[in-house]
């Protein structure tokens, strides 16, 4: 028989995300989260095991021999007092991982969940980053805390030379990400997966970025809006700095904040207040709800497609009778 513990963990088991702050290690939200949630399942009262005992008790006569009788106690070998935590460990993973300078969206399984986590690693879903920048130098590691290394003016910089120069790295992105698809792009399936989003690399490749557009501009600063494929946010700072030598000045990334991964959205993202147990459950609730409403929207999607085909093999069938009683009548 399941015990509490075993039932709130079976309703913890999925997909969620959080929102992960900057100045914090990956690894640290997601050993708080463990944290969290083994206080969150342990705290669920477990029932004691009872055992029949034959106890004794005094006898009535004088000198009498003591009496036996039967008794219902608690087993207190099972105690969990004396056996401890009845979970100690929960399989906790990570989705694309951010380093310790970027925030935002950090998508985290739980049990089961980790097998959904390797199928959103592995498939061609983008990811939306907000990139705050500044013109005016650049720096040895391409943060705007590390070492400088040059200072150049960017008076002559506006912004339709900025959006030249994205529509330029746009346009080569888009066709290293036709390249490297595997796939004839004059097929009915490459239309098929270009409308879906799903045309991409297989397998490993390089970062690839599928859209890029500034949404803030006022020098020194300006604000990018990048969706990508196989990006490192190391990579998305060499991307700021080339942007920057490309307009004959320089330019550092100051922040860099992952706005959606795959299905997650900042909107979906628990914020450090919320790592409890209960919130999380909530959250994966919304999911698996997510989940289901996408597969029924799929579903419909697909039925007047199947009824379409059908109804067409009907129509053959058909004519092809007409034809064979015509035939034969003649």
């Amino acid at each position: 028989m399941a015990t509490p513990a075993i039932r709130m963990l079976r309703r913890l088991e999925g997909l969620f995300c959080v929102y992960k702050p900057a100045g914090v290690h990956w690894s640290l939200v997601r050993d708080t989260i463990e944290t969290n949630l083994l206080k969150g399942v342990n705290a669920k009262p477990a029932p004691v095991p009872r055992h029949v005992r034959f106890l004794e008790s005094p006898s009535d006569e004088p000198g009498g021999v003591p009496l036996l009788s039967a008794a219902s106690v608690p087993a207190l070998s099972q105690h969990p007092l004396v056996t401890g935590p009845e979970f100690r460990h929960i399989r906790v993973g990570v989705g694309h991982r951010l380093d310790i300078s970027s925030s935002g969206v950090f998508v985290i399984g739980v049990g089961n969940g980790n097998r959904a986590l390797n199928d959103l690693y592995y498939t061609r879903t983008t990811r939306d980053y907000t990139l705050e920048c500044e013109f005016g130098m650049a720096t040895q590691d391409f943060t705007h805390k590390g070492r400088i290394v040059e200072r150049s003016t960017y008076d002559h910089i506006t912004l339709e030379k900025l959006e030249r120069v994205i529509a330029m790295l746009e346009g080569a992105n888009q066709k290293a990400l036709r390249l490297s698809s595997n796939i004839d792009m004059s097929s009915q399936e490459a239309y098929e997966k270009a409308v879906q989003g799903l045309l991409g690399p297989d397998g490993k490749s390089n970062p690839i970025l599928t859209g890029l557009r500034c949404i803030h501009f006022q020098p020194p600063s300006f604000t990018l809006e990048v969706q990508c494929l196989k990006e490192t946010q190391k990579y998305l700072r060499k991307v700021v700095h080339e942007i920057g030598l490309e307009l004959l000045s320089t330019a550092v990334c100051k922040h860099v904040r992952r706005t959606r991964d795959g299905l997650f959205t900042l909107q979906d993202a628990l914020t450090r207040d919320h790592w409890t147990a209960a919130d999380i459950m909530q959250a994966v609730y919304n999911y698996h709800a997510m989940k289901r409403r996408r597969k029924h929207s799929q579903l419909l999607i697909d039925k007047p497609t199947l009824e379409t085909s059908v109804e067409k093999l009907t129509a053959t069938q058909q004519s092809q009778t007409n034809e064979d009683v015509s035939g034969g009548g003649v």
